[in-house]
């Protein structure tokens, strides 16, 4: 089950049926990737203030960014699988848009979407090689959403 918590923002362009649609194609394919099905996952928009408060209490880290997961274990009786959060930062979306030749802010958007689906897999990006790796799997997954 994908939902979505919080308001998006007009500027994105993006419909919330929109976001669960392509929510839905990055849960399967990611799942396909680590052999496990997603259960529940929430995706919730926020803004930069949010997101820092979320980065404090979640990460340790001061400030916000473009997207944070938080990724949970079943509880009995749930059957195993993924359950989590990802948290969107809307607002960051649209300010780095502008910087992508031929980039929306909704494609951005759904970028950091597909980036927090691949961390909830137990993707990682804290190496050049793994960085690269995730961002070739998003952009690919863009493509099919």
């Amino acid at each position: 089950m994908i939902s979505v918590s919080g308001k998006l923002p007009r500027i994105l362009g993006l419909a919330r049926a929109e976001l669960i649609a392509a929510a839905r194609i990055f849960a399967r394919l990611s799942g396909e990737r680590v052999g496990e099905n997603f259960r529940d996952v929430t995706v919730i928009v926020q803004d930069d203030a949010a997101s820092d408060e979320v980065h404090r209490a979640i990460m340790g880290v001061e400030g916000a960014t473009d997207v944070i997961t938080q990724r949970y274990e079943a509880i009995p009786p749930e059957p195993p699988g993924v359950y989590g959060e990802i948290y969107v930062n809307a607002e960051r979306a649209v300010s780095a848009a502008p910087k992508r030749k031929n980039w929306s802010p909704a494609k951005e958007f759904l970028l950091y979407v597909a980036h927090g689906f691949d961390h909830l897999s137990g993707a990682d990006d804290h190496t050049p090689s793994g960085y690269a790796a995730m961002r070739r799997r998003e952009l690919s997954w863009l493509r099919q959403s």
